[in-house]
This record gives C-alpha cells, sequence and structure tokens, in this order.
C-alpha cells in the first residue's frame, strides 16, 4: 500500500530523478517555459514551487537551500533576482501547466509548464510602453486632423469658382 506517499518516482532511481528534475527546473528558470511530459511536468510543479517561495525572501541561508536543489549557481541567481521580483506578491500557484497532446513518437501525453508571471498572453500583455505611444498617437491624429478639412475647404472652393 502506497498511503500517504506522494512522490512520482516517473520510473527512476532517486539519484537520476533528483538530477531530472533539477536540471529542468534550471531549464524552466531560465527560459521560463518548457515542454515535457505532463507527469514530469506534475513533478517539477512540486519541485520548483517551494524553491520560488524561497527566493522571496533573499538571505544567504535561502539561496544555500536553494542551492542545494539546483546545483547550478547562475540559475539560483536568476531565480533570486528576476523570477522572485516578479513574484513577490504572488502567494503561490507560480507555474502553469497546460496540455498540448500526444507526441507523434510514443503517443506521450505533452504539455508546457511556465511561470505565471512572465507570460504576457495570460496576463494581459498590456505594457506601459503601448501605453506612452498611444498617447503619441492620438496627438498626432488631432494635429493631423485638423490639416485635413483645411485642404479639403481650399479644394471645394476652387471647384465652385
Amino acid at each position: 500500500m502506497r498511503h500517504g506517499k506522494k512522490v512520482n518516482h516517473l520510473s527512476r532511481q532517486t539519484g537520476h530523478r533528483k538530477a531530472m528534475l533539477a536540471n529542468m527546473a534550471c531549464s524552466l528558470i531560465e527560459h521560463k517555459r518548457i515542454n515535457t511530459t505532463v507527469a514530469k511536468a506534475k513533478a517539477l510543479k512540486q519541485f520548483v514551487e517551494p524553491l520560488v517561495t524561497k527566493s522571496k525572501e533573499d538571505t544567504t541561508h535561502n539561496r544555500r537551500i536553494v542551492f542545494s536543489y539546483l546545483r547550478n549557481k547562475y540559475a539560483v541567481t536568476e531565480l533570486f533576482r528576476e523570477v522572485a521580483a516578479k513574484v513577490g506578491d504572488r502567494p503561490g500557484g507560480y507555474t502553469r501547466i497546460i496540455k498540448l497532446g500526444n507526441r507523434l513518437g510514443d503517443n506521450a501525453d505533452m504539455a508546457m509548464i511556465e511561470l505565471v508571471d512572465f507570460n504576457t498572453v495570460y496576463n494581459g500583455g498590456k505594457k506601459e510602453v503601448k501605453k506612452t505611444t498611444r498617447r503619441g498617437r492620438s496627438k498626432k491624429a488631432e494635429t493631423a486632423a485638423p490639416e485635413a478639412p483645411a485642404a479639403d475647404a481650399s479644394e471645394t472652393s476652387e471647384t465652385q469658382e
């Protein structure tokens, strides 16, 4: 009986599974999204979310704990700088799993796992830069609008004479 045992072993021994999850977590932190199987994505979600929670408080102790899991100092640096800055106010749920269908070779269920705050499609995608360009366009439209009727008025007066 497997009562209370939440770990999906993914048909791997302990060392292989920990190394695979650490590598996948480093790739997820670096690229912000990765494609994998649904089972591995669910296991990765359980692996990486506590690490993101640790990264919200930047202390030496938390950095060492996260480094013991990831074993990649560049991923730890990226996690504590960029990722923690974006998820600082979020209480949890840092990753999203989107199912993609089946893989052609072996018909395995595929999924994309991504960091939630780095996807502009689902977050609305509204950036302040776009707002400034919209303001600039409306000013151009206002200045261009009075010129056009003046040109039309001069053409109509020439045709009437």
